[in-house]
């Protein structure tokens, strides 16, 4: 008979299968960007184990490619990961009390893809013990994690032998499609979304694709208005 704890590690796992499905083809299609875009097997290993961020992984490369500065290069890739810093406050109130080793840990393994699995688990049974959420959080990355270095160094290291006709990039808006619609539940949410790709399509021309950073600010912006709105109203 398993104990608490391996339950919630095993249901992290369940949770974290959807994703694996795509984070191998997002992985392996990074790897391919990055040595395309010169960088060599191993530092396009060290960027994936030491940044661990898809998103602003991809960003930071095409920036490079395009030959921005330096200086626009980190700032982009730092905007694009203040997600994380949203992630972290709302994960806190369910993780905080957890051991200094463990909160260490968690933060350099919050992800997309575990931040989603978590908070829907932990809004849903808020009142399980640390231990078991912690336990959790750990199954929803047991998979996901190892799979992303795995699959980048795939991608880095057979990159050219994969047919240019297979079309990987169809992982990366698949990703985010299916970490984004689940969370979507209140009007503050769609509310942000909608803001979030108008203003990005909207603001294409702009250089080094700051028009992405300009849009997520208005989209967080617009997001708190609207949430601000309805509990006043409420």
């Amino acid at each position: 008979m398993s104990s608490p704890l391996s339950a919630a590690f095993l249901r992290g796992c369940a949770a974290s299968l959807p994703f694996v499905l795509v984070i191998g083809p997002f992985g392996t299609l990074f790897g391919v960007v990055a040595t395309s875009a010169g960088m060599t097997v191993f530092e396009t290993m060290a960027f994936s184990v030491v940044v661990i961020a898809g998103a602003a992984q991809f960003a930071a490369v095409q920036l490079m490619q395009d030959g921005a500065p330096l200086a626009v290069v980190i700032f982009t890739a730092a905007a694009v990961n203040l997600r994380m810093a949203m992630y972290s406050a709302s994960l806190a109130p369910h993780l905080g009390p957890a051991k200094l080793w463990q909160r260490a840990l968690i933060s350099y393994l919050l992800v997309d893809q575990s931040y989603v699995a978590a908070i829907t688990e932990f809004t849903r049974h808020p009142g399980r013990p640390v231990a078991e959420k912690v336990a959790y959080f750990f199954g929803t990355v047991s998979l996901v994690v190892p799979l992303w270095y795995l699959s980048t160094w795939g991608g880095a290291a057979f990159g050219k032998a994969i047919p240019s006709d297979l079309a990987l990039d169809f992982a990366v808006p698949i990703a985010f499609l299916a970490m984004i619609a689940p969370v979507l539940r209140t009007p503050a949410h769609y509310a942000a979304a909608l803001v979030s790709v108008g203003g990005t399509l909207a603001l294409w021309w702009m250089p080094y694709s700051s028009g992405l950073l300009v849009a997520s600010a208005a989209a967080m912006a617009v997001g708190a208005l609207v949430e601000t709105l309805m509990e006043k109203r409420a």
